[in-house]
C-alpha cells in the first residue's frame, strides 16, 4: 500500500510539473510569436530582454568556476550596444567587429585597475575569455535574429525558425521517451538518446514543410532552416548542458516555472538563429 501511495504521489507530481511546463511554454511561445509578428521595437525589446537575462545566467554559471567581480558589467554594456546596433538597417560587419574589439579592451582595462587596487589579484585571462564568450555565445545570435526580422519574408522566416526549434524539442522528447534506448552523449546529458535525436530532426523537418506551405515561402533556401534546427538546435542544447555540468548546476536559473532559466529555454535557438542568419545572408 505504501508503494502504491508513493507511486500515486509521484504521478501527481509529474502531471503537475508537466502542466506547469506546458503552460509556461504556451506563454513564452505567445510572447515570442507576437513580438516576431509586429517586429520593430517590440521584437527588439523582447529579444534584447531574453538575450541580457540569458547572458546574466551564463555569467552566473561560469562564475561558479571563478568569481567575477566587475568585468561582467563591461559585457552588459557592450551587449546593449550590440543589441542597439541591430536596430540599424544592415549594420556593417566592421562596426560589429569594432564593438567586440572595444569590449575586449574594456575588460582588460578593468582588470588592469583591479590588479593595481587589490595589490596583485586579478583573473584577466579567465575574465576576458568568459566575458567575450558570453557576448559571442548569447548576444550575437540574438542580434542576428533581430536583424533577420528586417529581411524579405523576415517575419515568416523567424516564425519558421522558432516553430522548427520547438518542433525539434517536442519530437526529441517524445521520441526519446517512447523509443530511446541508445545513449547519445551520456557524459554530457544522460537523458539524450540517438532515437530522440533522430525524432527531433524529423519534427523540425515536418514543421519546416508546414511553414513553407502555410507561409508560402520558397522551398529554397528556407528548407535549410529545418535542417539547421533539427541538427544544430540539439547540439546547442548539449552545449548548454556541458556548461552546466562543468559549473555543477542543474539549471541556469529558476525564472521560468518548469523550465529553469532563460538560457535553459532558449539554448537551442542560439545555434539555430546564428546559422540561419548566416546561411540566408549568403544565399539571399
Amino acid at each position: 500500500m505504501a508503494v502504491s501511495r508513493v507511486e500515486k504521489s509521484s504521478r501527481r507530481n509529474n502531471t503537475s510539473e508537466l502542466g506547469i511546463r506546458t503552460l509556461s511554454s504556451v506563454v513564452i511561445a505567445g510572447v515570442i510569436l507576437t513580438g516576431v509578428y509586429y517586429g520593430g521595437i517590440a521584437w527588439t525589446i523582447i529579444a534584447s530582454l531574453i538575450a541580457l537575462i540569458s547572458l546574466s545566467e551564463f555569467y552566473g554559471l561560469i562564475g561558479k568556476l571563478k568569481n567575477f567581480r566587475v568585468s561582467p558589467g563591461v559585457g552588459y554594456i557592450f551587449s546593449a550596444v550590440f543589441l542597439f546596433s541591430a536596430m540599424k538597417e544592415n549594420p556593417q560587419p566592421i562596426v560589429l567587429a569594432m564593438i567586440l574589439a572595444l569590449c575586449v579592451s574594456g575588460v582588460f582595462t578593468v582588470e588592469v585597475f583591479r590588479r593595481q587596487l587589490t595589490k596583485g589579484t586579478s583573473n584577466a585571462i579567465f575574465n576576458a575569455g568568459g566575458i567575450i564568450l558570453g557576448v559571442l555565445y548569447v548576444i550575437i545570435p540574438w542580434v542576428c535574429m533581430i536583424m533577420l526580422r528586417d529581411y524579405s519574408f523576415g517575419r515568416q522566416m523567424l516564425m519558421t525558425l522558432f516553430l522548427c526549434t520547438w518542433a525539434c524539442d517536442v519530437g526529441a522528447y517524445i521520441g526519446g521517451k517512447s523509443f530511446g534506448t541508445v545513449k547519445l552523449c551520456e557524459y554530457v546529458s544522460p537523458g539524450k538518446t540517438v532515437q530522440g535525436f533522430v525524432a527531433g530532426i524529423i519534427g523540425s523537418l515536418i514543421a519546416n514543410a508546414a511553414s513553407i506551405y502555410f507561409f508560402s515561402l520558397p522551398t529554397y533556401p528556407v528548407i535549410f532552416i529545418g535542417i539547421i534546427c533539427g541538427i544544430f538546435g540539439q547540439i546547442g542544447d548539449l552545449a548548454e548542458s556541458l556548461i552546466k555540468r562543468e559549473a555543477g548546476q542543474k539549471d541556469s536559473g529558476n525564472l521560468i516555472p518548469g523550465h529553469g532559466g532563460m538560457l535553459d529555454r532558449f539554448d537551442s535557438i542560439l545555434f539555430n538563429g546564428l546559422l540561419t542568419y548566416l546561411i540566408l545572408r549568403v544565399l539571399l
